[in-house]
């Protein structure tokens, strides 16, 4: 990349261009429609800058190859789509177990199971959030356009790597296939977090021991001289299992708060003409374009309406969504699913105002006169 390089670029190749510029040096997937772009670039890219892609027999072995390849030092990601996503879940849980930072792309399409594979939808926001079992929080990310795809996937290595976590990347199938000018930033104006690398030797190191003021471990590349347990079990400072009911709460409990305990860090948003809004739209991804343009129109007939778009979609944006319940009169959440954000939502916001849903689970676009009737009828 270099100065003023403005190019049309696909949502998908805006991703790779995003995580390179992060630092990616490792891709590791299936191919699966509407993802696979993702992959066909990496492999024409990351070799001419010394980086590997291999593609693997399936997406568990996928997630199990860039946390392998974390563990070493390099900066990994995978992509893929719904079915993908739902075999890659055993392999997140053990990423955000054994903190290993990594991101996971997910285009998402129609379903259940292979469903509608070329159409967009918005049906993997819970599963992204809840996908993996056990008591745990996560960071799920969620672009508006093919810029915003480029940024936000630089600040999921960046969120990665600062709270050693896996880190989800939400897509819609019809950004991630749209192309639009987009400037790219020098490669010396962007903000690059790298891990936390051991402040002793060897024979001192423990991989999960937290140090004053901060609840994030530490973490040494295997490879280069420091010699660790990894694993998927609860386990104590040195990596070791054990069944001790303290230490699992212990570890548990920070695993949550680091992130939970840094929502002002990590939760990022976009206020759309909210300033003397009396009522509000909640959307994300291609849905929020639509909402915008028919904010627009419901403004011109003198409705005082904007929109509130979560850009973290996990961990939720509670204070925000509580701020904004306290001055409408009402919220109205429009995404391609049943209602699946339409309950955090109710959750967070509904004992302050009244919260309503539009959805659709057809494979097609929810239009912007679609949402103005909405509201106007609603």
């Amino acid at each position: 990349m270099t100065e003023n390089n403005k190019r049309l670029m696909q949502g998908n190749e805006a991703c790779v261009e995003g995580a390179i510029a992060a630092g990616m040096r490792f891709f590791a997937g299936y191919p699966i429609t509407p993802s696979t772009e993702i992959a066909e670039i990496s492999a024409a890219k990351l070799p001419r800058i010394g980086g590997k892609f291999i593609q693997m027999e399936d997406e568990i072995a996928s997630i199990s190859a860039i946390i392998g390849a974390s563990l070493t030092g390099v900066k990994a990601m995978t992509a893929t789509s719904g079915p993908g996503f739902s075999l890659k879940q055993e392999g997140i849980g053990y990423a955000i177990m054994a903190e290993v930072p990594c991101v996971i792309v997910n285009v998402q399409r129609g379903g259940p199971s292979t469903g509608l594979p070329t159409s967009p939808a918005q049906g993997d926001i819970m599963q992204a959030r809840w996908g993996t079992h056990g008591e745990h929080s996560i960071i799920a990310l969620y672009p508006s356009t093919v810029k915003e795809i480029f940024d936000t996937t630089i600040r999921a290595f960046n969120l990665s790597e600062k709270y050693r976590t896996p880190v989800i990347l939400l897509m819609d199938e019809v950004i991630a296939h749209m192309r639009e000018a987009v400037d790219l930033p020098d490669i010396s104006e962007i903000k690059i977090y790298n891990r936390k690398k051991p402040s002793v030797g060897p024979e001192e190191y423990k991989p999960y021991k937290v140090l004053k003021g901060n609840i994030v471990p530490e973490m040494a590349n295997i490879g280069e001289g420091y010699r660790y347990h990894v694993t998927g079990l609860i386990h104590d400072e040195s990596g070791a299992p054990t069944n001790d009911n303290r230490i699992a709460e212990e570890l548990v409990l920070r695993l949550v708060n680091k992130i939970e305990n840094n929502l002002d860090d990590i939760v990022y948003y976009e206020k759309y003409e909210l300033d003397d809004a009396e009522e509000a739209i909640v959307a994300f991804g291609a849905t929020a374009r639509s909402a915008k343009s028919a904010i627009d129109t419901l403004r011109a007939k003198g409705r005082r309406i904007g929109m509130f778009r979560p850009i973290t979609i996990w961990p939720s944006p509670k204070k925000q969504l509580t701020e904004l319940a306290k001055k409408v009169k009402r919220i109205m959440v429009v995404e391609m699913n049943m209602g699946q954000y339409l309950l955090e939502v109710e959750r967070i916001a509904g004992k302050y105002t009244e919260v309503l849903g539009y959805g659709r689970v057809n494979g097609e676009l929810v239009t912007p006169k679609e949402i103005v009737r909405f509201v106007e009828e609603g």
